[in-house]
């Protein structure tokens, strides 16, 4: 398996075990508040890392330097990584919504 996945789901994980604890998450930089900027932004580059590798995969299959096997796989965790991403935003937007339409 590639290791942006790997990142990817230990972020995730490591978000889930503080919840559960009920700790905050610590901020890579110190400032207050940006833990879930931070999340967030782990997430995407490992998302665009994923890509990437699919990508240099697709052209070293193209000049004969890969196995097929590898490019699938390397395709197929773009893919379920990308689908993961847009439905962890379309429930991040949906939430937003609800927010907006409560009553203050």
């Amino acid at each position: 398996m590639a290791a942006p996945v790997t990142g990817l789901s230990q972020a995730l994980q490591a978000y889930q075990n503080a919840a559960r604890a009920g700790a905050p998450l610590e901020s890579r930089d110190g400032n207050e508040g940006g833990q879930f900027a931070d999340l967030v932004k782990g997430a995407i580059k490992g998302v665009i890392d994923t890509g990437k590798t699919a990508e240099r995969q697709s052209m070293a299959a193209i000049q004969d330097r890969a196995d097929i096997n590898e490019v699938v796989t390397a395709v197929s965790e773009a893919e379920i990584t990308l689908q993961t991403a847009v439905a962890i935003r379309d429930k991040v937007i949906d939430a937003y919504k609800e927010v907006l339409r409560m009553a203050i």
